[in-house]
């Protein structure tokens, strides 16, 4: 066992226990959909388009914290982190207005991006050995994916005993204690390779210039804009377009009695089925191409997201499109950062990682808030529905001619 396989142990416990926090929180906002809506009056697009600033705000803060943990240490960009998501949270439980819920959700977004996959991935990565990396960085968002199972009912129980603010100020206080992990996180503040030699700028320089890096880019804005929809207007969905649940039946027995109920048992379904699709892609990305998995994912998506809209919406359906959309949920993650850093090197991965995951929080952003604006013209989600199928599509077909070759070897073979 190397150094670092003895390292990795305590960095991926404590990445774990982060990440779990982070998404336990960030998962549980479209449950406030409604209970907001209805105490202000507000649109339905006036709440998605907090959440999708909030998205946005996380993927431009996702490379400006990964270029943070890179130059001042990961232990400081994730305390930063943590401060903005705790101020975002305790401030936004006193806004009243539209405007200060989108413009406090800029924190929470900066404080994902500190607490989130582009610093945390990083870490890891430069942590575990070349032959562990692909399956350290699939554990870790599959804490994420545990995180989303926990939340979501988690916040539905506090939101039927306590209001909506004050559910705020309880999150605020469990980011706050991700604080006590801080001391297992102690990765190599620089990795092993060729790739330290280069600055940031000409890492940067030569990853614009590479369609691969550019077709990684497009490829992620799918894998956004399907799963914040989803997150964020699927509780909605569920309780608006549901069948009834039938009483006396399996669902009845488990205690969920309303279809508001089924919508947090949705999210947390999805995150619970990932975990095992997480890792399992994880595994195969040890011994296949990242690209092929990462294209027949984005097929498997834009077949389960067009089977689920066609046939009638019930309470069997909802679970069956949950289970299987969960298993193809966060697995893009893992391969996409381990491609990342394949082609591109170890050194600069938080900052490459982060820019493309910009792409990703792009469509995170257009999903949330064409969902809402769509509802609120058309009275569903029908539309938005098939923008994800065709996205879906498109991300599938463009990782095909991604070049899964490191860069500097494409660069010594053409010299």
């Amino acid at each position: 066992m190397d150094r670092k396989d003895n390292l990795v142990t305590p960095v991926l416990i404590g990445g774990c226990a982060i990440i779990l926090i982070s998404f336990a929180v960030r998962s549980s906002f479209g449950l406030f959909q409604i209970p907001i809506a209805d105490e202000f009056g507000w649109l339905r697009a006036e709440f998605s388009m907090a959440i999708a600033i909030q998205n946005l705000a996380w993927g431009i803060g996702q490379p400006i914290f990964g270029a943070i943990a890179e130059k001042f240490g990961d232990r400081k960009a994730i305390v930063l982190g943590v401060a903005l998501y705790v101020i975002g949270l305790v401030v936004s439980a006193y806004a009243i207005t539209p405007g200060q819920h989108q413009l406090l959700e800029v924190l929470v977004g900066f404080g994902i991006a500190g607490t989130g996959f582009g610093v945390i991935l990083a870490m890891v990565a430069r942590a575990a050995s070349d032959e562990n990396r692909s399956l350290t960085l699939g554990i870790v968002t599959a804490a994420g994916s545990a995180g989303q199972v926990v939340g979501p009912p988690v916040v539905e129980a506090m939101l039927s005993a306590f209001a909506w603010q004050t559910v705020f100020l309880i999150m605020a206080g469990i980011i706050f204690t991700s604080m006590i992990f801080l001391p297992l996180l102690r990765a190599p503040e620089k990795p092993e390779g060729p790739e330290l030699d280069e600055t940031l700028g000409q890492i940067l320089g030569k990853a614009f210039r590479d369609p691969s890096f550019t077709l990684i880019f497009i490829g992620f804005f799918s894998c956004g804009y399907q799963l914040s929809f989803v997150t964020a207007h699927f509780p909605a969905f569920i309780t608006e377009y549901c069948g009834p649940i039938a009483p006396g039946g399996v669902l009845h027995t488990m205690g969920v009695t309303t279809t508001s109920a089924l919508g947090a048992l949705a999210i947390a379904l999805i995150g619970l089925a990932n975990i095992g699709g997480t890792l399992y892609a994880s595994y195969l990305g040890k011994t296949y191409s990242k690209k092929n998995l990462l294209a027949w994912i984005y097929v498997g998506r834009t077949i389960a997201a067009a089977v689920f809209i066609l046939l009638p919406i019930t309470p069997l359906s909802v679970i069956i499109f949950s289970v299987v959309m969960g298993s193809l949920w966060l697995a893009t993650v893992p391969l996409t950062s381990g491609l990342v850093g394949y082609i591109y090197g170890m050194r600069y991965m938080g900052t490459l990682y982060g820019i493309v995951f910009f792409s990703h929080q792009l469509g995170s952003f257009v999903g949330v808030w064409l969902g809402g604006f769509m509802y609120d013209i058309y009275g569903n989600y029908t539309v938005v529905w098939w923008v994800g199928v065709a996205v879906g599509a498109l991300s599938a077909i463009v990782h095909l001619p991604i070049k899964e070759v490191p860069l500097r070897q494409r660069a010594q073979v053409a010299a």
